[in-house]
Formats: C-alpha cells, sequence, structure tokens
C-alpha cells in the first residue's frame, strides 16, 4: 500500500486480495503506438483480474485510444469494452477525454485526432457517485435567470405553457476538456512517452472514490494516477514494469511529499 510494485502487472495483481480496490484509473498501450520500454500487455488477463480484486460498487477508469493501421482505425477500445462487460462489469459510462490544444496526428484524408475514449466500468453500480458540478449558464450566459418559460404539447397536440427552474449547479457533460501535457512538470513529461494530464486523474478520483479508499494503477507508468490519489488523501497501489519509470515515479511522489510538509 502507497508505493509503487516493479513488476509485470499480471503476475503483481494476482497477489492482491479479493475485491480489495475500490478505484483503478489507468491507460493501457494503445494499438503498440508507444513502445513503453519495449514491454507489452496481456489485455484479457489484466482486464480479468481486475474484476477479480475490484470491490462489488467499484470502478475501472479506462483511457484508451486507437491507432489507425492500413487506413483503418483498429477499433480496440470497443472490443477492450466489449470484453470487460463480457467479464461482468458494467459499462457505466463512456466518456470523451477531448484535447484542446492537440498534436496535428492524422493522415492527409481525415480530421485530426483531438479525443480519447474515457470507459468508466463498474462492478455492480458504482458506490461513490461525487458528480462534479459546474455553475448552470442559460443561453444568454446569465447565471441570474432560475426561472424560464417553456411549452410542451399535451396528449391533444395542444402546447402548454409551463416554467422550469434552473438550479444553480449541474452536473458536468461527459466530454471533459483538457490541455495535451498539462499537470506533470516538463521533465516528466519528456521522461515518459504518454503521459494524461493530472487533472483528469483527479477528476476521476473524486467522481468515484471518497477520501481513505484504495486507488490503483496497474499500468502506472509516469505515476499521474498515484499522485493525484495521494494529494486527495487516498491510498494507493502502482504496478510498473519499468524499472526507469519507477523511478520517475518514487521522484514524483517524493517531491509531493516535500510540498506537503
Amino acid at each position: 500500500m502507497n508505493k509503487v510494485i516493479k513488476g509485470d502487472c499480471l503476475q503483481v495483481m494476482k497477489t492482491l486480495e479479493d475485491n480489495s480496490i475500490d478505484l483503478t484509473v489507468t491507460s493501457p498501450p494503445y494499438d503498440n503506438l508507444r513502445t513503453y520500454n519495449g514491454y507489452t500487455f496481456d489485455f484479457e488477463g489484466i482486464a480479468r483480474e481486475l474484476y477479480r480484486v475490484t470491490k462489488q460498487g467499484g470502478v475501472v477508469v479506462w483511457v484508451v485510444g486507437d491507432a489507425t493501421i492500413k487506413g483503418s482505425e483498429t477499433g480496440t477500445s470497443f472490443k477492450q469494452a466489449l470484453f470487460f462487460k463480457e467479464i461482468g462489469f458494467n459499462l457505466h459510462d463512456t466518456m470523451i477525454y477531448l484535447k484542446n490544444n492537440p498534436p496535428p496526428v492524422g493522415g492527409h484524408n481525415r480530421y485530426f485526432q483531438n479525443f480519447e475514449y474515457m470507459f468508466v466500468f463498474s462492478k455492480g453500480s458504482p458506490i461513490r457517485k461525487n458528480l462534479i458540478t459546474r455553475k448552470r449558464r442559460n443561453k444568454h450566459n446569465d447565471t441570474r435567470v432560475s426561472r424560464v418559460k417553456s411549452f410542451t404539447r399535451d396528449k391533444s397536440g395542444n402546447f402548454v405553457k409551463k416554467y422550469i427552474e434552473f438550479k444553480d449547479q449541474v452536473k458536468k457533460g461527459n466530454v471533459w476538456e483538457y490541455i495535451v501535457g498539462g499537470g506533470n512538470s516538463v521533465e516528466y513529461g519528456i521522461k515518459h512517452p504518454a503521459t494524461f494530464p493530472e487533472k483528469l486523474a483527479e477528476d476521476h478520483i473524486l467522481s468515484w472514490s471518497n477520501e481513505g479508499d484504495t486507488v490503483l494503477d496497474p499500468m502506472a507508468g509516469s505515476g499521474t494516477t498515484l499522485k493525484m490519489a495521494k494529494k486527495n488523501g487516498r491510498s494507493y497501489i502502482g504496478i510498473e514494469i519499468s524499472e526507469e519509470y519507477v523511478d520517475i515515479i518514487n521522484n514524483l511522489l517524493s517531491s509531493l511529499q516535500d510540498i506537503n510538509r
């Protein structure tokens, strides 16, 4: 607990107890788009272990994208989502990670790729649902209006006037926008080939777990999930096969400890 374990995540997860993890936030290799120091992973084995170790009511957030090979997207993300369902997870939400400053990735005959999927799987119904809210704005961008006139139809098709009461705060949508490369320091971003924003990890941690819960990242990479779990009072378990990346994570977590002193 509260450390990074060096090793193959499939083998290490087999040492974890059944129903011991409240939340997993992770991102697997995308169709060999990155070499990750030459390491590969057994998707189906990892998915099955994630189901075993996740508590009833726990959540797995799987951030993933697809490669384009011979002019066609692989669809691996969808295949993985369907496999998670086959082994017992609910597909609680299909979310989008929208990059508001993406690098121009894409061929000459297709639009630039500027999003990834964030599949939210749950073991049963999620117990923790601390959904993030935002200030409601109407079409005039005026937060002062709390009651608006609207129309609907009755069973005869006649228009009926009604009023809708607006709450000050409403739930965010399931498309979350972040700056690419924002969060981790430049040093860590350069040393690891694929990091996601710290705010992305933090938003999921706050949404699907409470203080004191245990957060897992079985492919810890640059340690973003672990850092945000620690910052927000969660226990954490990280697994990373690359010794180089383990060193990066330990340095990152140590720097956070220094800040908190």
